[in-house]
């Protein structure tokens, strides 16, 4: 993979962190990376959002954080 810096809003930031806090996703670039897939098959490929290879988020189970 190759390293790309984005700029962003504190309050996108913040948003990021909690969904890693609430064990939605294992770091801030884990859900940057699905939420730019996501805008690509919508805007690019012309694919739905979610093929049936991916919960949506609403249904997703929080990942459990083994500690």
């Amino acid at each position: 993979m190759r390293l790309v810096t984005v700029k962003m809003p504190e309050t996108y930031l913040e948003g990021l962190e909690e969904l890693v806090k609430m064990g939605r996703y294992s770091s801030r670039s884990e859900a940057i990376r699905i939420a730019v897939r996501e805008l690509l098959k919508r805007e690019l490929w012309g694919l739905p959002e979610h093929t049936g290879l991916e919960q949506p988020l609403a249904r997703r189970e929080p990942r459990r954080i083994l500690v």
